[in-house]
């Protein structure tokens, strides 16, 4: 009896100690290897704002293309202020209003289509000739949320942000998130909402998924791991510590030499 205990004992220490096989990263990809995804740009969507500024030789045509700056107080002193370029505001319908041009439908393209539309249309209609047009993002963002170092709602600066580049700007995970369910809840046509789920432990999983580019609005939910569910109760994971287990044979070793005496 006393070496099935210590067996026990030993077996209980050695699974304690074994590490988790859900704790690592693209655990699928070899040393060497190669991978490739499709590059996918953001494209925009009704409700998205966008500053649109445009340059030509002729300084008075170019204000005329541009909308004004604005100024903004900031907090409730007047001496703090803030100058930025108005921005436009896509409708319901995927139209903006463009100064002597007229209403533009830019929903459903990416920045620079937009700038490339603009141009043309500029100079088809005989208004600039030689027009250079820089588009930027005003008010895109995604959030992330649970099990990272920093949670908190992140603005898009660029054309194509993928899961990787979200999770690393919130600080990456917590050593209690769970890496093998990520969750990216995303707002599909008519209003609704679809869950994506991401393994990272897979880098292929990773990169075949329709949410491994980030779009406007995405919420990116890290769940806790079994250990962090365990610590929301008194003793959660008492019950599952290598200690308790020790204790436990260690206990049982007393009682029976006690009993064989």
């Amino acid at each position: 009896m006393r070496k099935i205990l210590t067996i026990f004992s030993l077996l209980l220490m050695l699974a304690s100690c074994s590490s988790t096989k859900d704790i690592a990263y693209f655990q699928d990809v070899e040393h060497g290897a190669t991978t490739s995804v499709a590059h996918k740009q953001l494209t925009l969507l009704p409700e998205d704002k966008i500053s649109i500024l445009v340059n030509t030789r002729n300084q008075e045509l170019t204000n005329s293309l541009n909308l004004p700056y604005v100024t903004r107080q900031i907090g409730n002193s007047a001496a703090s202020t803030s100058q930025g370029m108005a921005g436009y505001t896509i409708d319901k319908d995927g139209y903006i209003y463009f100064p002597q041009i007229g209403k533009l439908h830019i929903a459903g393209m990416t920045r620079s289509e937009v700038s490339e539309f603009i141009k043309k249309e500029l100079n088809e209609k005989g208004i600039a000739k030689d027009a250079i047009v820089t588009v930027e993002f005003s008010n895109l963002k995604y959030s992330v949320l649970g099990e990272v170092k920093s949670p908190n709602t992140y603005a898009i600066d660029r054309d194509a942000i993928t899961i990787l580049d979200a999770i690393s700007k919130a600080g990456d995970l917590t050593i209690q998130g769970e890496r093998t369910n990520i969750q990216v809840i995303r707002r599909e046509n008519n209003n609704e909402e679809k869950v994506y789920t991401l393994n990272l432990c897979s880098l292929q999983d990773i990169q075949q998924s329709p949410a491994y580019y980030i779009q406007q609005n995405d919420v990116i939910y890290v769940k806790p791991n079994r250990m962090r569910e365990r610590q929301s109760t008194v003793n959660g994971n008492n019950i599952r510590s290598s200690a308790f287990w020790i204790s436990i044979a260690s206990l049982l070793t007393s009682v029976i030499n006690l009993i064989t005496r």
